[in-house]
């Protein structure tokens, strides 16, 4: 079942805080002004509009620990026509995500620091 919302402002921010890290202009990559929640929001995954039939890759993926120390894989996808299509969280417990991170929160493997 769908679960659209208006977007939120820490979503934006992360967002854009993750195409600055790939040194990309978030100015061409505009975000829609509602999401569609995955699983209810339990984990923080969203879709963001893209064409979900035409996923063309991950464009960066980096690791939060939340606060109640389980590690987050939180990866930012896009389709083929290189609009954004997910931001995706993976709490690997599979448990509900309990505090969203901030920009500063996040870890990058060196290959994409």
């Amino acid at each position: 079942m769908s679960n659209i919302r208006p977007i939120r402002q820490n979503e934006i921010d992360l967002i854009h805080f993750l195409l600055y890290k790939l040194n990309l202009n978030p100015n061409d990559y505009p975000i829609s002004e509602e999401v569609d929640e995955y699983e209810g929001g339990k984990m923080g995954s969203i879709s963001l509009g893209g064409n979900v039939d035409a996923y063309d890759g991950d464009l960066i993926q980096t690791e939060y620990i939340d606060s109640d120390g389980t590690p987050v894989v939180i990866t930012l996808t896009k389709d083929n026509q290189n609009h954004l299509l997910d931001l995706d969280f993976w709490k690997v417990d599979f448990s509900k995500l309990i505090d969203y991170p901030r920009p500063e929160q996040l870890i990058f493997s060196q290959k994409t620091a």
